[in-house]
């Protein structure tokens, strides 16, 4: 379906957002895979997501049957783990049948070459954050985490996730859209082959014009904005707000 668009959300954050919210998504999800031909979730689908040695996280059945049925109907779904929802693996591939990236990527999509990354670590500052990434990715880490099975480890993310409350973006929020911003247009000045960078975790939209046809977008988040990106060959990348 090369003539479709393709459908592009991040951080979205089941769990941790109100019940209208999370139908709110699903009646979009279930849109994009009528619509798209690709749709792409780049990072923070889940508030946190962890497949354990004995099972995965609870309360996630309505949003995998959904993706289970967009790629049954034939929409191919890449899902990029993010810093909330890295931990994927096997049961998201094989039972759901998603693509799941724990790397960023460059794909075309809509006929621009485009660099994929959810965001966390990258640009300047979030130094703290990029030494804990390392130990909370470590092998040691995620064996010894994966031993203590969805209802304790649940209560543990429970504890240090910070997205409960999250709303108008705050100074900070503001300072780490600008690092990633600065990011992304160093990394198009970088590489003259790419048009496109994609990136997410700020939770602030944006679409930005670097040069003629090539661009920074961040989808937004489902939060506070409910934003996604519409990519159609031809036209540049749109920002729209779903409003059902």
């Amino acid at each position: 379906m090369p003539d479709r668009p393709v459908y592009l959300a991040s951080d979205v954050h089941l769990g941790a957002v109100p019940s209208a919210r999370e139908e709110a998504f699903l009646a979009w999800l279930r849109r994009a895979g009528e619509r798209a031909s690709t749709v792409v979730i780049n990072g923070d689908l889940f508030d946190f997501w962890f497949e354990y040695r004995v099972g995965i996280p609870p309360g996630y059945e309505a949003v995998l049957g959904a993706l289970a049925d967009v790629v049954r109907a034939g929409t191919p779904v890449t899902l990029m783990g993010g810093n909330h929802d890295w931990w994927g693996g096997r049961y998201l591939r094989q039972e759901i049948g998603v693509e799941f990236l724990q790397e960023p990527v460059v794909r075309t999509y809509a006929g621009l070459r485009t660099f994929l990354a959810h965001g966390d670590g990258l640009g300047k500052g979030d130094l703290g954050y990029r030494a804990l990434k390392l130990l909370l990715r470590g092998r040691a880490t995620r064996f010894a985490f994966g031993l203590l099975g969805p209802e304790v480890g649940g209560r543990i993310a429970e504890r240090v996730s910070a997205t409960e409350g999250r709303g108008t973006p705050t100074p900070g929020d503001m300072e780490r859209s600008r690092a990633l911003e600065a990011w992304a247009l160093a990394k198009l000045a970088e590489c003259p082959d790419l048009d496109l960078v994609v990136l997410g975790h700020t939770h602030i939209p944006l679409v930005r014009e670097v040069g003629p046809a090539r661009w920074y977008v961040n989808a937004g988040d489902w939060v506070e904005h409910t934003t996604y990106v519409v990519l159609e060959e031809g036209s540049p990348p749109r920002l729209v707000t779903w409003e059902g």
